[in-house]
């Protein structure tokens, strides 16, 4: 009996990073993109120790306003692995549940796919147990803002010389 408990705790932990990886892997390029943003900096702060995956997402939306060109907004969830910080293959990493979760925000233009540089792309990444309505908001905000100031709504209206 000991043995095929043993043999269920075995076989159950092989799946808890693959979790991890399908739930990534079932983003678009596009928002796999932004992930990838948060992630490298989250991983860049000195006081990070751990190695963190991508969770779940939580919201996502986008504006294409056309000529190959995508705004998008991402609300998503990053948790701790059981591996430290610079892991350079991720897959066998599993999630630890002693850690909050960190709760990202990120916005960027894209074109043909590829993050622009301009507007400069935003991220924002806090612990779950810190993040308040006026940051969420603020969030928002930004992000509506940056996607309207390019005059991205206006692109239609552009009239060319003859």
């Amino acid at each position: 009996m000991a043995a095929l408990l043993l043999l269920l705790l075995t076989v159950g932990a092989s799946f808890f990073p693959s979790e991890a990886q399908e739930a990534y892997d079932r983003l678009t390029d596009e928002y796999k993109k932004g992930v990838d943003l948060a992630l490298e900096k989250l991983h860049s702060h000195v006081g990070i120790q751990q190695h963190f995956l991508f969770f779940k997402s939580l919201l996502q939306s986008d504006i294409e306003p056309g000529f190959d060109v995508k705004f998008i907004y991402h609300h998503f969830l990053l948790k701790a692995t059981k591996c430290p910080k610079g892991t350079a293959d991720p897959t066998g990493c599993q999630f630890r549940n002693d850690r909050p979760l960190i709760d990202c925000g990120v916005c960027y233009k894209t074109y043909t796919g590829n993050i622009e540089q301009e507007p400069k792309p935003y991220i924002h990444c806090v612990h779950k147990t810190t993040l308040t309505a006026e940051m969420k908001e603020a969030r928002v905000q930004h992000c509506n803002r940056m996607s309207y100031s390019s005059g991205a709504p206006t692109l239609l209206t552009v009239v060319g010389e003859n």
